[in-house]
């Protein structure tokens, strides 16, 4: 298998370079033809909610509503975390443009991103603030575990997205590869699509689950805790995963020694 790996990795990398650059540039609905062609699979299950720009009259009230008269425009998607390219493959299978928040990601993935990113800061009330924007302007996509996950586990759920809408679709994302993880906790973050595209025949499989029912939703009368176990509890039964305590926090202090924020001027220096 290492000299597999060896002999693999200049052909790999090149192939790497090609996929990601075509996706940039082609639209949504070409590109599962165009993965395809390159030899990454796209499998969709479930059916995507239809976009609506009133499609929930219930909505929970959040700062930045008043635009929208009080009214959640998109829909919210709750996904698991298995690599940085989960909002992408997303909104291919979902056939749209969806808005996506992240936490420490380089600015490499960020200008590569084909789809809409947006910072998070960590302070609650700012996040909450800026995420009702998002939503008021669209679809968005949310993975409340903070980080990627390689293990057949779901980390524990921020609550936070719990409490900014009421048209709640959970997602599961998941991948199948054959030599190289498209993830890292020490290294550098930028190189993870090219990892994860390295693969000879990468997959993605993302399946669209049932909306939250409104009694299951804040407006239902449950807190955000309890939704948020509840939609990890739903996202780890179709995947056949296990649920776990364990935090953002918890993951980089096992792997990398640290809380899993690096300073500014380091982030270019480390790769694993």
């Amino acid at each position: 298998m290492s000299l597999a790996i060896l002999l693999w990795t200049p052909i790999g990398f090149t192939l790497a370079v090609i996929r990601v650059f075509v996706g940039i540039g082609v639209p949504l609905w070409l590109a599962p033809l165009v993965a395809m062609l390159l030899g990454v699979s796209v499998t969709v299950k479930g059916i995507p909610p239809t976009y609506s720009s009133s499609n929930s009259s219930s909505a929970t009230t959040t700062p930045g509503d008043s635009s929208n008269g009080g009214r959640q425009r998109g829909v919210l998607f709750v996904c698991s975390h298995r690599t940085l390219l989960d909002p992408i493959f997303l909104s291919i299978a979902a056939g749209r443009q969806v808005s996506a928040v992240t936490y420490s990601i380089s600015r490499l993935s960020e200008v590569l991103s084909p789809i809409r990113t947006v910072r998070l800061t960590r302070c609650r009330n700012k996040d909450a603030v800026t995420m009702a924007t998002l939503l008021n302007e669209g679809d968005l996509a949310v993975c409340p575990e903070g980080t990627t996950c390689r293990e057949p586990f779901l980390l524990r759920f921020s609550s936070l997205f719990a409490e900014l809408a009421d048209h709640i679709v959970p997602v599961t994302m998941n991948i199948k590869i054959q030599m190289f993880h498209g993830t890292t906790a020490r290294g550098w973050k930028g190189m993870d699509p090219f990892f994860f595209f390295m693969n000879p025949a990468p997959t993605y499989e993302v399946t669209f689950l049932e909306q939250l029912p409104i009694e299951m939703t804040c407006t239902g009368g449950k807190t955000s805790h309890e939704v948020a176990n509840y939609i990890q509890k739903m996202l780890a039964n179709s995947l056949g995963f296990q649920c776990t305590d364990f935090t953002r926090k918890d993951k980089y202090r096992i792997l990398a020694g640290n809380d899993g924020v690096v300073p500014a001027g380091k982030k270019k220096k480390q790769r694993t």
